[in-house]
C-alpha cells in the first residue's frame, strides 16, 4: 500500500525548462492534466512536492501551494534521500522524478516514476516510465498507475 507520494517539481510538474523574459521575469510551464490526477488521489494518500530550485521556488509556491493546496519543501538533490528517510516510510512511498539524482532514490522506495522525457538514468531505474512527458500528463499517468496498483477508489 502506498501512503505517501512525493514528486519533484521541475521536469515532472513542469516541462523542466526555465523561461526568462527580456525584463528578467522567470516563468515555468505547468500542464493542465496533472492536477486532475492528483485530485483523484489526495483524499487517499499524502501528496507533497520537493524542489531543489530555491531561487524559483516562488513559482512552485504560486502553483502548487497557493492554487493546488499541496505542501512544498525545498531540499537539495544531495540531501533528498536522507530527507525522505527521515520523514517517510520508504516501504510505502511513491516518488516521481526525472533526473540523475532522482534515479539514485528510486531503488529505495516502493514505487518510482519517471516521465517519458526524463534522463535515461531515471527511466532505467524507475518502476514505471509514463507514456506522457513532463507537464503533458506524466503525473496523471503515475496517479492512474497508483490507483490501479493499490486498487483505490478515487474521488474528486
Amino acid at each position: 500500500m502506498i501512503t505517501d507520494f512525493i514528486l519533484d517539481v521541475d521536469g515532472v510538474m513542469t516541462d523542466g525548462k526555465i523561461y526568462i523574459t527580456e525584463k528578467g521575469k522567470t516563468m515555468k510551464v505547468y500542464g493542465p492534466h496533472d492536477h486532475d490526477g492528483l485530485k483523484m488521489l489526495k483524499k487517499k494518500i499524502n501528496i507533497q512536492f520537493v524542489t531543489a530550485d530555491s531561487d524559483g521556488a516562488f513559482l512552485a509556491i504560486k502553483r502548487l501551494v497557493d492554487h493546488m493546496k499541496f505542501k512544498l519543501t525545498v531540499v537539495s538533490e544531495g540531501q533528498r534521500l536522507n530527507w525522505l528517510k527521515n520523514n517517510f516510510d520508504l516501504n510505502t512511498l511513491a516518488y516521481m522524478g526525472d533526473g540523475i539524482h532522482d534515479a539514485e532514490i528510486f531503488p529505495h522506495v516502493a514505487l518510482s516514476f519517471a516521465p517519458a522525457n526524463a534522463r535515461i538514468e531515471a527511466k532505467d531505474a524507475a518502476t514505471y516510465v509514463t507514456p506522457s512527458k513532463s507537464a503533458e500528463g506524466a503525473v496523471m499517468d503515475a496517479c492512474m498507475f497508483i490507483i490501479k496498483k493499490c486498487e483505490l477508489n478515487y474521488e474528486f
